[in-house]
């Protein structure tokens, strides 16, 4: 429930940031009448999403078995990727994010109403996507249905309400922060669903391996034990990992996390350099 939550807040908060931006640059600009067409493009971005996840989870119902676990790992790896473009990218460009939307936005209100639908889609629909993608291939990673949806649910639940209260102008927070600590939590739990997919592969004929386990502390670490479910429900952890699972998620972890890290600490605004006085011409 704790990896769900975190993803729904940390992809749902995206999506609320861009909604409080478009909705709050129309109020401050006058254009009250443009309201309609954004939150329709919201709408439908939300809808495609919702519906995406059912094709996801009710499709791969119908499929045999190796057929599910090729589709599973092979979805979990796209989701693994996506979700790693996502945090660099937010990283890269969350400062310029305010005036990058409202250049867009100006483009549309240009155009008309059919453009701002189509922008506010745009904006909305990728996270959305990106969203029903990974919570989906987490779902399925941690063979429990109930409590995984339950903290998506929860954490995009959670979002709507910050978003909400950051238009009101009720609540400040770090946002480099906390997109600095949720994405590397995230990178964590993408490592997890990698391996995972992996193992799909695996149990699917793609990749060998299957029996070539790398440890097994099954009796230090049962799977049917609260601690060994907290340990696969927040990070995919597996007692009995096989040795191209365990290679995967080192060659992922280490040097994603680090990237990331280092480029975090070293990604801040620069210094405003002072220019340098001009000097003065000579007087005929």
């Amino acid at each position: 429930m704790f990896a769900n939550y975190l993803i729904g807040l940390r992809e749902g908060l995206e999506a609320s940031l861009v909604v409080c931006i478009l909705i709050a640059y129309l109020v401050k600009t006058g254009r009250r009448d443009s309201l309609r067409p954004v939150w329709a493009g919201v709408g439908v971005a939300v809808v495609l999403s919702l519906g995406f996840g059912a094709v996801l989870q009710y499709g791969s119902t119908q499929l045999s078995f190796e057929a599910q676990e090729a589709l599973g790992g092979t979805l979990s790896i796209i989701a693994v990727g996506l979700v790693t473009w996502m945090v660099f990218w937010m990283r890269r460009t969350a400062r310029h994010l305010k005036s990058e939307l409202h250049g867009k936005l100006d483009a549309a209100l240009a155009m008309g109403t059919g453009a701002l639908v189509v922008t506010a889609f745009l904006a909305v629909g990728r996270e959305g996507l990106e969203t029903a993608l990974f919570i989906w291939t987490a779902v399925q990673a941690t063979e429990d249905g109930y409590n995984p949806i339950v903290g998506a649910a929860l954490g995009l639940l959670t979002s709507v309400v910050l978003g909400w209260l950051f238009y009101r102008g009720a609540l400040r927070i770090n946002l480099a922060k906390f997109f600095t600590w949720t994405g590397a939590m995230l990178v964590v739990v993408a490592a997890g669903v990698l391996a995972y997919g992996v193992h799909d592969l695996q149990e699917a004929g793609w990749l060998g391996g299957l029996h070539q386990a790398a440890f097994d502390i099954s009796s230090t670490i049962p799977k049917d034990s609260w601690y060994g479910t907290l340990l696969k429900g927040v990070f995919n952890f597996q007692p009995d990992p096989t040795v191209l699972q365990l290679a995967v998620w080192e060659a992922y972890l280490g040097p994603v996390l680090t990237a990331f890290l280092v480029g975090t600490a070293g990604g801040g605004p620069a210094k405003p350099v002072a220019p340098k006085p001009v000097e003065a011409e000579s007087a005929a």
